[in-house]
């Protein structure tokens, strides 16, 4: 495939990327048991840690994805490589925003633990973990983040052949220029026509004569 031809391609991995991002963002995470010491009553209960709690940030990054695959498909050249950039850019920040989550459940699921029993502090809630499993849905976001930058890094290397985006409705909607300038040449004639005449009668006050007198006309010629 040419390189003019990888702009859907890119956009749509754009948008596969997001929106697996927000997908995995509004699932559950980790499966959270609190310890004994606890209380009775919530030790042994299994507390679901959604995406929202243990990522926040992966809402906002997948969204802003979202958005910069509108921009993409209008975009001119220059402006690509920006937001190609931006794009590495906001995937790498998703797969190091899930990444944190995985590598460190107590302190992702710590809201969740405030939450069942009124305790707060980082110190004080990693005590009452018992156990945090891990669900598929965190490594679905670093895989969304993946998505994510390989599409812009597409974007990096096809982006300035891409074909422009409003050429189709210029064709449709401008004439050729041949036509063009004949168009505007006819246009402007009865404009010039007018002045022309307006200038005329402008001379014929200047001289004393009213121009829209018809004894001022000169006789035919019989």
């Amino acid at each position: 495939m040419s390189r003019a031809r990888m702009k859907l391609p890119a956009i749509v991995l754009t948008i596969l990327g997001a929106g697996l991002g927000l997908l995995a963002w509004s699932q559950t995470w980790f499966d959270l048991v609190l310890a004994s010491g606890a209380g009775a009553h919530v030790s042994a209960e299994v507390i679901a840690v959604p995406g929202s709690v243990a990522s926040p940030a992966i809402a906002a990054l997948s969204l802003a994805g979202l958005a910069l695959a509108a921009a993409l498909a209008l975009a001119g050249p220059g402006i690509r490589i920006v937001l190609g950039v931006l794009e590495v850019l906001l995937g790498g920040c998703l797969v190091l925003a899930a990444s944190l989550s995985l590598g460190d459940p107590v302190g992702a699921v710590s809201a969740s633990v405030t939450e069942a029993t009124g305790v707060a502090g980082s110190a004080p809630t990693a005590d009452l973990v018992g156990t945090a499993v891990a669900t598929v849905w965190p490594t679905v976001a670093i895989v969304a983040g993946v998505l994510v930058v390989l599409a812009g890094l597409v974007v990096l290397v096809t982006g300035t052949r891409w074909p422009a985006s409003t050429r189709r409705y210029r064709s449709g909607l401008e004439p050729a220029d041949g036509a063009g300038a004949a168009a505007g040449a006819a246009s402007d004639a009865p404009e010039r026509a007018a002045s022309d005449r307006a200038i005329d009668d402008w001379d014929e006050l200047s001289r004393g004569d009213d121009p829209t007198d018809d004894t001022n006309d000169p006789e035919p010629n019989r």
